[in-house]
């Protein structure tokens, strides 16, 4: 339990950037506080069967989509009606669990210009809203062989 106090008080360090006294004396408090409510609801491993190096490349592969979507949605904010095309795509999922078809949704929303806003209840469509489409299978294409081809490899 300790380590878990001094990573969470480093993580929590690395995210404010408060090397003060105060700032590590604040998140020392805040993670053992954290592992105390936590502690008695046991180690759940959130994917026991991840592929920790997929995992990384999943990572890298999200920061990229970033940037380039920041990219695109600044474009369209500074020129509107040249790139504003908004749909609604269907998008097949090959995705199958719960935790794949979670974390594919939560990546694409995290994404700037794109939502996913349900999932079918057979649980094998993911419904996108795309702030600037060109082609809906385009969207489609870019989903599965980007981040759900990813996702999949990552998270069996």
């Amino acid at each position: 339990m300790i380590r878990k106090v001094v990573i969470l008080t480093l993580a929590w360090v690395a995210l404010t950037g408060d090397l003060s006294a105060w700032g590590v004396a604040f998140g020392l408090g805040l993670a053992a506080l954290t592992m105390t409510i936590a502690a008695p609801l046991g180690p759940y491993p959130i994917f026991p069967t991840a592929r920790p190096l997929r995992l990384l490349g999943l990572l890298v592969y999200l920061c990229w989509q970033i940037l380039v979507a920041n990219v695109k949605v600044a474009a369209t904010v500074l020129a509107p009606g040249r790139f504003l095309r908004p749909a609604l795509v269907a998008v097949p999922l090959d995705a199958r669990s719960d935790e794949q078809i979670t974390v594919l949704s939560n990546l694409i929303s995290l994404t700037p210009g794109t939502l996913s806003l349900e999932v079918s209840s057979d649980r094998t469509t993911l419904f996108v809203h795309a702030m600037s489409v060109t082609s809906p299978d385009a969207l489609r294409r870019e989903i599965k062989e980007g981040f759900e081809r990813r996702v999949i490899g990552a998270i069996p």
